[in-house]
C-alpha cells in the first residue's frame, strides 16, 4: 500500500502538532512532504529533522535563509512567505494537506491547493468563513474532498454518514460554553486576558482560545456548517455543553438525533480526516459513561455573548459580510490581548464593523481579500475610537 503525502500548512500550532503525532504513529501509512511555521524557526527546525520532508516554509526570509544555512537540515528544500506556502500546497507529489493556519492568512494557499486539485483536511476556519461558496464550488469543480478537521464539524459529517441529506431536520453544534458562561455582564466587564486565556476544556491558541471565550469561535462554526453542509442558517443551532463529551449532533425529520462522543483530544478528529473512511487508533482516551457521570446542556445567552448573534446576522446578510465580520474579530481579538479594549468590547467592534459596511458579492478570491483588508482596516479605525471612548 503506497503512502498517503501529507502537506501540513501550520506545523507548529496545536493542530499542527497533534497531526504530526498522528503521522509520527503510522509512518508506515503517512509520509510527511511539507512543513510550514509562521515564525516558529527552533520548533520548525526539529520538525524537519524528524520528519525529513521534501520542503519547509517559514514567512520570515531572514528565518529561512539561516534554516537554509542549517547542515543538519539537508535535503530539505528551504522556501518562506506566501509563496513558499502556495508551493507547499499545490505540489504534484502532495495528496492531502491539511490547512491550519490560524486567521486569514491560511485562506490562498488553501484556496491554491484546491485549485490543483488536492483533498483539504480543514481546521483553518476563515477559509469557509470568508470564502465559503467560492471555495467550495472549486471543491466541487475539482473534484476535491473537503474533511472537517474542528472536532464539532468532524462530529456533524460522522453523524451524517450512511444517512440521506433530505432527512436532515436540524445540525446542533455543542460549545463548552468558555470560561465565562456564569459570570453576569459587570463581571464580564472585568474579565483580563489572563482569564480568558483560561479555557476548561480545550487546549488551544491565544486567539482560538478568547473566541471560544466570546462564542465567536461558535458564530464562525454556525458559517463554516452553512457551507460544509449546504444548509442554511435555520438549520443550524448551538447548545452549550460544558463537558465536551457530545462534539456535536444531527436530528432528522423522525425525530431521531445522531451524536458523535468522545473524549476532548484533537488527535482523533484530526486522524479521521487523515485516513477516512479508517479509523486509527491514536491513543485517545476511551470514553467511559460510568465515570464521566452526567451530561449537561443549556442555551447560549446571546445577549451577554453577542459575538454569535452576530455571526448568524453575517451569515443573513451574505456576500462579503461574514468575510468583514471575521477580520474585525483578528484586530479586535488582537486589541484586546494588549488591553488596549475590554472583554465585552470584542463584540461591540464587530458590531460596529459591520454596521458601517457596504456588503458586496465576492466573485472571486481576490474580492474576499479585499473585504478582508477592509474590515481590518476599520476595525483599527474603531479601536481608536474606543480608547478615545474610555
Amino acid at each position: 500500500m503506497s503512502k498517503k503525502r501529507i502537506s501540513i500548512l501550520g506545523s507548529t500550532g496545536s493542530i499542527g502538532l497533534s497531526a504530526l503525532h498522528v503521522l509520527d504513529r503510522y509512518r508506515d501509512r503517512f509520509e510527511v512532504t511539507g512543513l510550514t511555521a509562521w515564525g516558529n524557526s527552533p520548533d520548525l527546525k526539529k520538525q524537519i529533522i524528524a520528519h525529513r520532508p521534501k520542503i519547509a516554509c517559514i514567512m520570515d526570509e531572514e528565518k529561512a535563509m539561516d534554516l537554509f544555512r542549517d547542515p543538519s537540515l539537508k535535503g530539505t528544500k528551504i522556501v518562506w512567505g506566501t509563496e513558499g506556502l502556495i508551493e507547499i500546497a499545490t505540489r504534484d507529489d502532495v495528496d492531502m494537506v491539511l490547512s491550519a493556519i490560524v486567521g486569514s492568512a491560511g485562506l490562498i494557499p488553501t484556496y491554491a491547493a484546491v485549485e490543483a486539485g488536492k483533498d483539504i483536511a480543514l481546521a483553518n476556519k476563515e477559509t469557509l468563513v470568508a470564502a465559503g461558496s467560492i471555495f467550495m464550488k472549486e471543491a466541487d469543480r475539482r473534484g476535491c474532498k473537503i474533511f472537517p478537521v474542528d472536532s464539532e464539524h468532524s462530529a456533524v459529517f460522522q453523524s451524517l454518514s450512511g444517512q440521506r441529506r433530505e432527512d436532515v431536520k436540524k445540525i446542533i453544534l455543542t460549545a463548552s460554553g468558555g470560561p465565562f458562561r456564569k459570570k453576569s455582564q459587570e463581571e464580564l466587564k472585568k474579565v483580563t486576558a489572563g482569564d480568558a486565556l483560561n479555557h476548561p476544556t480545550w487546549s488551544m491558541g491565544s486567539k482560538i482560545t478568547i473566541d471560544s471565550a466570546t462564542l465567536m469561535n461558535k458564530g464562525l462554526e454556525v458559517i463554516e456548517a452553512r457551507w460544509l453542509f449546504d444548509v442554511s442558517s435555520d438549520m443550524i443551532d448551538v447548545i452549550i455543553h460544558p463537558e465536551s463529551i457530545i462534539h456535536s449532533m444531527v436530528e432528522y425529520v423522525d425525530g431521531s438525533v445522531v451524536a458523535q462522543l468522545g473524549m476532548p483530544d484533537m488527535k482523533g478528529p484530526i486522524a479521521y480526516a487523515l485516513s477516512w473512511p479508517e479509523r486509527l487508533d491514536v491513543g485517545v482516551k476511551p470514553l467511559d459513561l460510568s465515570v464521566q457521570g452526567g451530561l449537561t446542556f443549556e442555551a447560549p445567552d446571546r445577549e451577554r455573548f453577542p459575538a454569535l448573534k452576530l455571526c448568524y446576522r453575517a451569515l443573513e446578510m451574505g456576500g462579503t459580510a461574514p468575510a468583514v465580520a471575521s477580520s474585525a474579530n483578528e484586530i479586535a481579538v488582537e486589541a484586546f490581548l494588549e488591553g488596549v479594549i475590554g472583554f465585552v468590547q470584542i463584540p461591540q467592534l464587530i458590531e460596529k464593523v459591520l454596521l458601517n459596511h457596504a456588503v458586496t458579492e465576492p466573485e472571486n478570491i481576490d474580492d474576499v481579500l479585499k473585504a478582508d483588508l477592509w474590515g481590518r482596516k476599520e476595525a483599527r479605525e474603531v479601536v481608536v475610537q474606543m480608547k478615545r471612548e474610555v
